[in-house]
């Protein structure tokens, strides 16, 4: 169960954000909207939520949970793969300290983004992409084992972060698109399979016995409510803009 939940305040600078797609330029106001019931979401699921002003300095800051691994036992503040997002982590660290007595950085030449880390249990995948090496990878998995947890790597081929393609939502069952439908790693997991068409909903967060879902996938929806979870859709369009999902946007603990 979680407790609390990190997120920051959209920036107008996140109108230069990366972005892979070509589905526009966010609408920032609309942004503003969709993040504030983002956090009343977070809220109604009963998290304390600590709401950081945004950052100019950083397009793409409001993706909170790339800059840190928040476990029970410590936090590990990351190294950012995309260039333009180095630094992000600085402050992150000093509010991190507000709340962990433990706390551990990945070093260069590894980098890492929280993005490609899923929490099942004292378990962690930790996928291998373009934003996350090996070598940071491998910092992770070392640092867990200091504190009694485990880790094991994924190679990724078609997405940008582990946790594009697949969630876990608790209870042994995993959300998967794609590649990950197949993958060796997740055949012990109760998979729910994402329609190919909906492939960006494979992106959902478990919160306290809620999932929350991206709005306007209705195939993705019905397939978690009939396994049994409440549902929260959250309009998060102008995220997606940025190839940013719902784990993106709060770092969970």
């Amino acid at each position: 169960m979680f407790s609390k939940a990190i997120v920051r305040r959209p920036g107008n600078s996140m109108l230069n954000g990366l972005r892979s797609s070509d589905l526009g330029i966010p609408d920032y106001e609309l942004a503003l909207k969709q993040h504030s019931r983002y956090v009343e979401a977070l809220r109604s699921c009963g998290l304390e939520i600590h709401v950081l002003d945004a950052d100019e300095s950083y397009p793409d800051s409001v993706f909170v949970e790339d800059t840190a691994l928040l476990t029970p036992a410590c936090a590990i503040i990351t190294k950012p793969g995309a260039a333009s997002r180095r630094g992000e982590e600085v402050e992150i660290k000093q509010v991190v300290k507000g709340y962990f007595s433990e706390i551990q950085e990945i070093r260069k030449p590894g980098t890492v983004e929280a993005g490609d880390i899923i929490m099942v249990g004292s378990h962690y995948y930790i996928g291998i992409s373009e934003r996350t090496n090996r070598e940071g990878a491998l910092q992770v998995i070392s640092i867990l084992k200091k504190y009694g947890m485990t880790g094991s790597i994924v190679e990724l081929k078609d997405v940008l972060h582990l946790k594009t393609g697949v969630s876990y939502l608790e209870n042994n069952t995993l959300l998967a698109a794609g590649e990950f439908r197949w993958k060796k790693e997740f055949q012990n997991f109760n998979i729910i399979e994402i329609d190919p068409a909906e492939s960006y909903a494979a992106n959902c967060i478990w919160v306290n016995d809620n999932v929350l879902v991206p709005a306007g996938y209705p195939i993705t929806r019905q397939r978690i409510k009939d396994a049994g979870y409440n549902i929260i859709e959250i309009d998060v369009s102008e995220f997606r803009k940025l190839d940013g999902g719902l784990s993106c946007l709060s770092l969970r603990f």
